[in-house]
């Protein structure tokens, strides 16, 4: 079950401007039509679905968005430790 932990470091880092985007994540924005402000603003009421505190390189979450357009999408987003900053990692619509 996860604890949220690392869910809420990463959105108060997305939520403070403190991200990056993969090449990876750029790609399927690109891909799907999905502008990163998009993904960012809807961190703020994301809901968990898993952490994975132990992941190599970083630590990550999976996470379900409501964008602007009521498109649901999964994100999955890394905490960078050594900079402290969140990554995107990747992005899919959501079929849960």
């Amino acid at each position: 079950m996860p604890t949220g932990r690392l869910f809420k470091a990463i959105r108060r880092l997305v939520m403070q401007g403190r991200y990056v985007v993969g090449q990876h994540a750029a790609e399927r924005l690109d891909e799907r039509g999905i502008l990163e402000w998009q993904l960012v603003e809807g961190m703020e009421h994301a809901t968990l679905l898993a952490e994975f505190p132990g992941a190599t390189p970083n630590p990550a979450i999976e996470a379900w968005e409501a964008l602007a357009d009521g498109v649901e999408v999964k994100v999955v987003w890394s905490h960078l430790v050594g900079a402290d900053v969140a990554k995107l990692v990747t992005v899919h619509f959501y079929e849960g």
